[in-house]
């Protein structure tokens, strides 16, 4: 080795000391977020072992664990989450391709905003639950009125949230674009979708947390299977432990859904020049 290649090795090499300080960064950042939820339970499992609370109605992490590990044991769990997983992705498909169509219309068109904004902006006044005995006399109890009320909570941040954004487009980026007589189809793939997908990705985890709200009502429309109807069942037979562990399953499902979502967008938001 030449001692210019030894002075480089005693130095080591910037280029793989940053790398291997950004993988630890970026395994630090998920530990980071656990910090404060695996503090409150420490924390509530430590009041309860000392005897400052009974801890039977709010049972402590050991007991929900527990209770965790049993329906696992029965595949009751896995069966259930599988159930509510797949109405919300259905619900969630139905809402976000609804809801863009008509966002993106609405966004573009001052005619088709003027038309069906002011109905859809009513609409979305009403409290999800006033849909339930609606859909119920529509379409019965059974699958297909659960996932149209979770598309009806997905539909409205997601419109709202595209209409917004296309609304909010800098004006001097369209002049430019009609300057260099780019097309109606060009202007959307060159400037309008770059300037809205930022706002469009925010609306669709927004949109995917409302429909995981709406079906836990979803799941109270006569549901037997499913991660709401866990919540019933520890209600009638007096189980706290089983609706926290229904509460916290919730809760992972739902992260994991708007990390997933998060994940496949960050190759397409690259570009952003942003404060991170």
């Amino acid at each position: 080795m030449s001692v210019v290649g030894m002075t480089i090795a005693a130095e080591g090499n910037p280029t793989r000391e940053r790398a291997v300080a950004n993988r630890w960064a970026r395994l630090a950042r998920p530990a980071l977020g656990l910090l404060l939820p695996v503090a409150a339970a420490l924390l509530w499992e430590t009041i309860v072992r000392m005897g400052w609370a009974s801890g039977r109605l709010a049972p402590p992490p050991s007991v929900i664990f527990a209770t965790f590990v049993d329906l696992a044991r029965t595949g009751e769990l896995q069966r259930n989450t599988l159930v509510t997983l797949a109405r919300v992705a259905a619900g969630f498909g139905i809402g976000v391709v609804i809801a863009t169509v008509l966002g993106a219309a609405a966004g573009y068109s001052p005619l088709v905003r003027r038309l069906l904004d002011p109905s859809l902006q009513a609409l979305r006044a009403i409290p999800s639950i006033a849909w339930v005995p609606l859909f119920i006399l529509w379409l019965g109890i059974f699958e297909a009125s659960k996932v149209t009320l979770i598309a009806v909570g997905v539909f409205f941040p997601v419109y709202l949230g595209l209409m917004g954004a296309i609304q909010s487009v800098d004006r001097k980026l369209v002049e430019v674009g009609r300057t260099f007589r780019l097309s109606d189809v060009a202007m959307v793939r060159r400037i309008l979708l770059p300037a809205v997908l930022p706002a469009y990705v925010i609306s669709l985890r927004s949109g995917l947390g409302l429909g995981w709200m709406f079906v836990v009502a979803a799941e109270l429309m006569g549901a037997s299977e499913g991660l709401g109807y866990l919540l019933i069942d520890g209600q009638e037979l007096g189980k706290p432990a089983e609706i926290i562990a229904a509460i916290v399953a919730f809760a992972i499902v739902g992260k994991s859904t708007d990390w997933l979502i998060a994940l496949t967008a960050a190759p397409f938001l690259r570009w952003e020049d942003v404060v991170r």
